[in-house]
């Protein structure tokens, strides 16, 4: 079979590569074509774009690069008509996604939707077009079911989360050696999730960074993103006590003591690494109202979503400040509040449904077809 896969962000690459490396393993004559990252570039096929050219964040920003993003969506078009695939695999990017899936639908190629787009949490409406356009939705949060089968009486498949396989099936890191080889000392480790975009990462680390001096018995090190180039973090590791590592953020919370994160999907790989954590997220004061006034929602992680209620402290924009962080910070190095957020991350482990997401998902693709 021919697989067109469609990811446009780091967490995209990661789930995607998983779910053709499962193709692969039950269908030995797959052939990807993807819109991705190096990790699906690894698992083998032609990679079409790189998500960091993709990559688009807040209201304003994307109407700044609306040119490109509509060439993009055209010259996708043309590429999967060329291709001719078996299957088109969406990977969450619903921006773009859902207008290539109204495109494909008219072409009768069949639409697999991998990681919905989060219609629970703002437009909504887009589950008229879903309902039109897309044959097969595959949802990783178990409230999504509910959402989609009981109110929009759109059927759809739990798979479960696929970090859990991520994270399950790596190496254990011996906290020791990994110091000595990063040059890191043996103070415990607050890790610093900024984001993957440059101008998240610009906006997050400010804060994140303006604690350092209060908390020295403790080291921080930057999780560098891998859409960006260690040059891009230069100027950050001018503090003293700060340090970066590139590719290794699994790694890195596997041994940290604490961390600061940026809202998404980081939130969810820290917890289910068992590290306390407190939520940040600043975008631009215009992106922010825009936001504001369309989102309908309770909380802005994954882990207090799915546990409907708020395990981890959540500051967002004007809450984002030194002083906030500072005190927040202090609270998760608490022996007594870490207990009570370590049950609150094991409940949440047992909500997410266990492993398999990406092999099941491959599994009824393949039925499907």
């Amino acid at each position: 079979m021919k697989y067109y896969l469609i990811a446009g962000e780091a967490s995209g690459d990661l789930h995607g590569a998983n779910l053709m490396k499962e193709l692969k393993a039950q269908d030995p004559e797959a052939t990807f074509r993807f819109w991705g990252g190096d990790l699906m570039e690894a698992v083998g096929g032609t990679l079409v774009k790189h998500y960091r050219d993709l990559a688009f964040m807040g209201f304003v920003e994307v109407l700044f690069n609306l040119r490109t993003i509509l060439k993009n969506i055209s010259f996708c078009k043309k590429d999967i008509e060329s291709f001719n695939p078996d299957a088109i695999i969406f990977i969450d990017y619903p921006g773009f996604n859902l207008r290539i899936a109204k495109w494909a639908k008219q072409q009768k190629i069949a639409t697999h939707y991998y990681i919905s787009p989060q219609i629970w949490a703002w437009k909504e409406n887009r589950i008229k077009v879903i309902k039109r356009d897309v044959d097969h939705m595959y949802v990783i949060l178990p409230f999504e079911k509910e959402f989609y089968e009981n109110k929009h009486d759109f059927p759809v498949h739990f798979v479960g989360h696929p970090l859990i396989d991520e994270i399950a099936q790596r190496t254990q890191v011996d906290p020791a050696s990994f110091k000595t080889q990063h040059q890191l000392d043996d103070r415990p480790i607050i890790a610093l999730l900024p984001g993957s975009r440059k101008q998240e990462i610009s906006k997050m680390l400010k804060v994140m960074l303006s604690v350092v001096e209060d908390f020295s018995e403790f080291q921080f090190v930057i999780a560098g993103a891998p859409s960006q180039d260690a040059s891009f973090y230069k100027p950050f590791l001018k503090k003293q006590n700060v340090h970066l590592l590139l590719n290794k953020t699994y790694d890195l919370l596997s041994i940290s003591h604490a961390a600061l994160v940026t809202s998404g999907t980081a939130t969810l790989e820290t917890a289910l690494y068992k590290v306390p954590q407190v939520v940040c997220y600043k975008g631009s004061r215009i992106s922010y109202e825009i936001a504001k006034r369309v989102i309908n929602l309770d909380y802005i992680s994954l882990v207090n979503l799915i546990l409907d209620k708020e395990a981890v402290t959540e500051l967002i924009q004007t809450d984002f400040t030194t002083k906030r962080l500072k005190e927040e910070l202090t609270n998760i190095l608490d022996d007594y509040n870490r207990a009570v957020l370590f049950l609150d991350y094991y409940d949440l482990e047992q909500k997410l449904g266990g492993k398999g997401a990406s092999k099941k998902t491959a599994q009824l693709i393949i039925e499907a077809l």
